[in-house]
């Protein structure tokens, strides 16, 4: 049996064509580990392509063609699965997307895959083998993640991406902000790995440095701190993300920088309390982020901070409000995003019943295009907050104001990002507009089409 695994990439996130460079880019566990999940005894050959740093190559031979999407690639992957069943391929359509819109995605593949596939997945291909397979699978992932297969990170072309060890402890997230996609999703899971499984994979990897892709590992203190213990006799650098409780627990985070940690992701989300509690992100205090901040950088940590525009209590001051609070906190690494119904969420429905999307052109649907209308400003004034955020935060006097609050430990490792992030802002606006026009073109085939 010949597997082939494919995960689509947006336009403005393919290395090839899109402005999202190596330098920004891990490696993504979906397809390594899905590969690491074919029961060997069925004896197949599995081969994966990830369009964020290659072309695809759809010219190959395959019984099977697994495909992963998120809301912002699934318009490509349905239009690569409608593609490959007219070439007599079977299509498995799994990921995010398929997860919150599976009738839809059932119109475009053989099978669906919905939630996560640690047992789904291998159950698929034996019904497969056996000449029978069932057009939805849904079956329940264990609250603890025992047993996990190591992801086939040998199958990956390492000098595309910054780092090839990504890896995960926990999964899910226990809180419920109204505009992710997590609890919908996956309601109700957060999920740990055994630490002595974690530190296990750790010690395969090549070099001394991780990236954790857990949402956050925080939320579990006792758990957090367990971990952090057991990884500093191991020595490495490591990134990952968290939120603010990192800088709350002094002794959570003196560990978390013993253990390596040497930058955190914190969805800030928003510099106004109002705006943080009107999307349940309560837990978060936004007269403390500074404070916050200042807490991670004598640790030796630095802060990629994210922040998202157009809740319904902003007005177009927050765009300056924002990244003046950036350059004051001394942020190393600042990300932009626009509020993205995501199909499913909280938000989606309530903007859904007060007739505010614009469209459901899922393609659109990436975070960097404004896809319903705002409360309090137009939608093009919300885009192009968006645009002049990104483009400040990456002047050359911006950047340089910023790392001198970073530790000098981890310097070299954000000015790289730092230059990165600025080829993204440069280029944005354009790269922005021409997915727009290509997004809005009249549909050529039926798979193309989203009923309003």
């Amino acid at each position: 049996m010949k597997i082939q695994l494919l995960s689509p990439a947006g336009d403005i996130h393919r290395n090839t064509t899109g402005i999202f460079k190596r330098s920004l880019r891990y490696a993504p566990l979906t397809l390594t580990t899905l590969a690491a999940l074919v029961p060997e005894d069925v004896g197949a050959e599995v081969t994966i392509q990830d369009e964020g740093v290659q072309p695809l190559d759809l010219d190959f031979s395959a019984d099977l063609v697994g495909i992963s999407a998120i809301t912002g690639t699934s318009l490509r992957a349905y239009e690569i699965a409608d593609q490959l069943r007219s070439r007599g391929h079977t299509v498995a359509l799994g990921g995010v997307h398929p997860t919150l819109m599976p009738r839809e995605a059932a119109e475009h593949a053989d099978t669906v895959v919905t939630g996560y596939a640690e047992t789904s997945w291998p159950q698929l291909i034996r019904d497969f083998s056996e000449g029978r397979l069932d057009r939805h699978y849904a079956l329940p992932v264990d609250r603890h993640l025992r047993g996990l297969p190591l992801p086939r990170r040998d199958m990956l072309k390492k000098r595309s991406y910054a780092t090839v060890n990504s890896i995960e402890a926990t999964r899910g997230c226990p809180h419920q902000c109204e505009f992710c996609v997590v609890p919908t999703a996956w309601h109700g899971v957060y999920a740990r790995r055994p630490v002595e499984e974690v530190i296990a994979e750790l010690r395969t990897f090549e070099g001394r440095h991780a990236v954790f892709i857990d949402l956050s590992p925080v939320e579990d203190v006792a758990y957090a701190k367990s971990l952090y213990r057991a990884m500093i006799p191991l020595k490495i650098r490591w990134v990952g993300l968290a939120t603010t409780r990192l800088a709350e627990d002094e002794q959570l985070l003196k560990l978390a920088a013993q253990s390596g940690c040497r930058g955190v992701l914190i969805g800030f989300e928003s510099v106004d309390q109002q705006t943080l509690n009107g999307t349940r992100k309560h837990f978060h205090h936004a007269d403390r982020y500074a404070e916050y901040v200042k807490r991670l950088h004598d640790h030796g940590i630095g802060i990629q901070g994210c922040f998202v525009f157009g809740f319904d209590d902003e007005d177009s001051s927050v765009f300056e409000r924002t990244v003046e609070f950036v350059d004051k906190a001394k942020i190393d690494l600042p990300r932009y995003a626009v509020v993205t119904p995501f199909p499913g969420t909280p938000l989606y429905r309530r903007l859904e019943e007060q007739g505010r999307l614009l469209h459901r052109r899922w393609s659109l649907y990436d975070v960097e295009h404004v896809v319903f209308e705002p409360n309090r400003m137009t939608p093009e004034r919300l885009q192009e907050g968006l645009q002049w955020s990104w483009e400040q935060s990456y002047s050359w006097s911006s950047i340089a104001h910023r790392l001198t609050g970073a530790p000098w430990s981890i310097l070299p490792l954000w000015l790289s990002t730092n230059l990165g992030y600025r080829f993204f802002a440069r280029h944005l606006p354009d790269k922005a507009q021409r997915v727009y026009r290509e997004s809005t073109k009249p549909a050529n085939t039926p798979s193309e089409l989203i009923q309003l």
